[in-house]
């Protein structure tokens, strides 16, 4: 199975990890962090996160699969209001939210959003690292 590799100037990969990596069918892209309180947070996690996936040749709508990381589950609530308000129309993805000990990018970092989505093959795109 060939996969690709996802990223750009923006998005760059990192030594651990990609932005995003597609395979026949699927993107699965990587966790976006979200600083500051959490509906600034959550619009900054899943405006990232959007644009990651149209990189990949996808988009919100096409998510099949959300996991969501908060710094504290009592932020679930508000972050639902944001969450639902930023997605299209209809039916929402199936979604796991837990609570995480710590997050990455520092004290301020209260949400990290990671997504798998469907994508066409035929959109290859972007900065491509690679593929295989």
């Amino acid at each position: 199975m060939s996969k690709q590799i996802i990223g750009n100037d923006k998005y760059p990969l990192k030594p651990h990890n990609s932005p995003a990596v597609k395979v026949p069918g699927l993107v699965f892209a990587s966790g976006q962090v979200g600083q500051g309180d959490i509906k600034t947070a959550t619009t900054q996690s899943l405006t990232a996160l959007k644009e990651v996936l149209e990189l990949s040749g996808s988009s919100l709508d096409k998510v099949v699969k959300f996991n969501i990381y908060l710094k504290d589950m009592d932020d679930m609530l508000p972050m639902n209001d944001v969450f639902v308000s930023l997605l299209p129309e209809g039916p929402k993805p199936a979604r796991t939210c837990i609570q995480a000990g710590k997050l990455p990018g520092g004290e301020t970092a209260r949400i990290e959003i990671e997504a798998i989505a469907v994508v066409e093959m035929g959109s290859m795109c972007c900065m491509n690292a690679g593929s295989t």
